[in-house]
């Protein structure tokens, strides 16, 4: 999409809502037209990435005549599940949700897709009944956040991977691509893709300079992200470079190297674009990081969503979401873009 002209029009739009005298409207609180498709957004959780998505939900809604919410379950599947059956009850015309255990859920997500057009975005639950999985490749960027790692530590080491769960698809595909980047290992298909056990431990390869030490979770527990971080400094003397696969979880690493004044001997790698993360870049207190773009999520989400409704239905049931690799030599110009998404996701 053309982010610029779209982001125009929408303050445009939204300039001409508060001279109507209709600009402290709540999403959360509209009532749906009959002539005017409705859709839920559906996050994992609460955090400033899904800020960066509800951005390109907003910009969709308003250049596709939809109206849109954003639903963030605070507590987990129980919570998530709960926003889904309430949006069901009141007649959404269709759902975008990032399963938070894809697994489980499936049968659930099955009566969603029973009920509602359901797509999955950020995280997909494969064997469900979903139309399309848009997101990135997390396979295919964890390989790249391994090719960050080698350019951080290039004589090698031994390196910690961090993330908050496992349970979720997009967790496990970033993981095996750090670790078959790491060990020099052949590309895999995204739907073929071998896991290494959640457990394993001091993984190896002959010809590799890497040695991956451990995968610690924390379950979105950013005071035991932090925990983790500490307590592989102490277990692990000569360890090298820490990676965070979660957005929260670079921040964390870089808090506790700081606090044990080890940031000349541990580097940083990581996914998504928090502030924290963002400024370690320029200060080189971190290598750089993966961002998955996320405000695309939210705009091709809702894109997508009024294709199906139209009855356009998906030419593959995977879209391809481009990530971007940031480092000191772009990281400046990404956290400007990054600004206006934010300021634009919290608006309701």
């Amino acid at each position: 999409m053309n982010i610029k002209k779209s982001l125009s029009l929408f303050f445009l739009s939204y300039l001409l809502v508060l001279l109507s005298g209709c600009g402290g409207e709540n999403h959360s609180e509209l009532e749906k037209a009959s002539d005017v498709p409705t859709f839920a957004y559906v996050t994992n959780g609460i955090d400033p990435f899904w800020d960066l998505c509800a951005a390109g939900v907003r910009i969709a809604e308003k250049e596709f005549g939809v109206q849109c919410e954003v639903l963030m379950p605070p507590k987990g599947v129980v919570d998530q599940k709960r926003m889904m059956e309430a949006m069901l009850a009141k007649g959404v015309d269709g759902v975008a949700v990032s399963p938070i255990d894809a697994e489980n859920q499936t049968p659930f997500l099955n009566e969603v897709g029973q009920n509602t057009i359901l797509i999955t975005q950020d995280a997909d639950a494969p064997k469900s009944d979903r139309l399309v999985y848009i997101g990135t490749n997390n396979y295919k960027a964890g390989r790249a956040l391994g090719s960050l790692v080698k350019k951080a530590i290039p004589g090698g080491g031994e390196v910690m991977i961090f993330v908050g769960r496992l349970e979720q698809l997009n967790a496990r595909q970033r993981r095996q691509g750090v670790i078959d980047e790491l060990l020099n290992r052949p590309m895999q298909k995204l739907d073929q893709v071998k896991f290494d056990p959640v457990d394993a431990s001091d993984l190896k390869a002959e010809g590799s300079k890497y040695i991956v030490l451990d995968t610690r979770t924390d379950n979105f527990d950013k005071a035991k992200a932090k925990s983790n971080a500490e307590d592989s400094m102490t277990k692990y003397k000569n360890l090298k470079c820490m990676v965070g696969l979660f957005a929260y979880n670079p921040p964390a690493c870089i808090d506790a190297i700081r606090e044990a004044n080890k940031q000349n001997q541990i580097k940083v790698c990581g996914f998504d674009e928090q502030d924290a993360t963002l400024q370690a870049i320029l200060d080189g207190n971190a290598h750089g990081t993966i961002s998955q773009q996320p405000w695309e999520y939210g705009y091709e989400s809702i894109k997508m969503l009024k294709s199906i409704h139209e009855g356009k239905q998906p030419d593959a049931q995977y879209f391809e979401l481009p990530f971007l690799v940031v480092d000191r030599s772009n990281v400046e110009e990404f956290w400007t873009k990054k600004k206006e998404m934010a300021a634009l996701g919290k608006q309701q």
